[in-house]
């Protein structure tokens, strides 16, 4: 039997071979970029690929090698065509990017528009982010809000689109692929229950609370403190603070937000009557103008893949090869095509850095499709 250490020794002169072999294929890719940049040629050919990828599978063995040497060229290729296409960039063969950038928003003579009430988290979210004297409207779907703005009829739409506890708001997902609507902001804020009274309200006056049945589950270690009080459940938070205003019963109080306190004219009873610190919703600030903040700093795209092995993976090497941060991803169902799923991405970057720019450009050529949602 081989002495191991003569194994490694020549284990180690191979890879040596294969390393300079590598750097000479990367220099013949290089030079291939510089014929594709002069021609106007596309960098991914994928009936080139897999045709070479068969070639090379044959040259094995047995399928063990046959497996290990597509994997293996499939990464190669992958190198290639990430050197290629920063070659592109660097030469400015890499185009430019549908988004104007702008120093801020117009936030002065806008319409804006929130899905749900007034007084609701939506609504928070939307003076938060524009101030309390915007002009604004709401309306009872998501889906209404997006055609707003669509249509014109608003300058901005607010949307919720994750809770830190609940998770995603799948619709609304859905919505940013169906309109062409763009992300160009976001407004965190953080679901802090109280109970709401008319003001002078004592506690022990109480009989009836008001809230939507989630809330009314979130408090319901502060009110088994108060069992002579009746729970009734309400479609949501913000209606059941203004029921408790305009009946103007003081047996009545309601589990809402402080922002419905100060909007409906109400007393804080008690506070933090649930709070979790981790407990957010983020909103997203949605506008029919493909524009972005010059100083943004995340990016928003969605993408679909080919269905076939590894082909998630190749579009998220661009990332890693950029040096971009990924910050999460999300799958949905694609409408009309069992089990295959479309992919919501949000990653650090700006659409002037030269790096998102290239990894944008490799994404979009080998994804089935791909879409920038926004950069805020």
């Amino acid at each position: 039997m081989k002495d191991l250490l003569e194994l490694r020794e020549k284990i180690d002169k191979v890879d040596k071979q294969i390393v300079a072999l590598f750097e000479e294929r990367m220099q013949i890719s290089e030079d291939v970029a510089k014929y594709k940049i002069a021609n106007g040629k596309k960098v991914f050919d994928k009936d080139r690929e897999r045709s070479k990828l068969e070639t090379l599978k044959g040259l094995a063995d047995n399928d063990f090698n046959r497996h290990g040497i597509e994997e293996l060229f499939q990464q190669i290729m992958s190198m290639s065509r990430k050197l290629q296409y920063q070659l592109l960039t660097e030469n400015g063969a890499a185009g430019r990017l549908p988004f104007i950038a702008v120093d801020d928003i117009e936030r002065e003579n806008i319409r804006v528009v929130y899905q749900g009430v007034e007084g609701a988290y939506s609504h928070a979210a939307m003076r938060e982010y524009f101030g309390k004297d915007v002009n604004c409207f709401h309306v009872k779907k998501w889906r209404d809000a997006m055609e707003a703005i669509a249509e014109g009829a608003a300058d901005y739409a607010v949307l919720p689109i994750e809770n830190s506890s609940a998770g995603i708001v799948a619709d609304n997902y859905d919505l940013l692929v169906n309109f062409e609507n763009y992300i160009v902001g976001e407004q965190i804020i953080k679901c802090e229950h109280a109970l709401l009274g008319l003001p002078g309200t004592k506690l022990e006056d109480i009989r009836t609370v008001y809230s939507h049945q989630q809330a009314l589950s979130q408090c319901e270690e502060y009110l088994d403190q108060h069992r002579e009080w009746q729970q009734i459940p309400y479609d949501n938070t913000a209606r059941a603070a203004k029921k408790v205003a305009e009946e103007k019963d003081p047996s009545q109080a309601a589990i809402g937000s402080k922002f419905a306190a100060e909007y409906f004219g109400l007393e804080i009873l008690a506070e933090h009557v649930y709070y979790n610190e981790a407990n957010s919703t983020r909103f997203i600030i949605v506008t029919n103008q493909r524009i972005f903040r010059r100083d943004a700093t995340k990016i928003s795209i969605c993408f679909e893949v080919p269905h076939h092995s590894g082909a998630l993976y190749n579009i998220l090497s661009h990332f890693i090869y950029n040096n971009l941060n990924m910050n999460k991803i999300e799958s949905r169902p694609i409408p009309g095509r069992n089990w295959e799923y479309r992919f919501f991405v949000d990653f650090d970057g700006n659409l002037n850095d030269s790096a998102v720019k290239n990894a944008l450009r490799g994404i979009r050529e080998e994804a089935t499709n791909m879409k920038i949602l926004g950069n805020y």
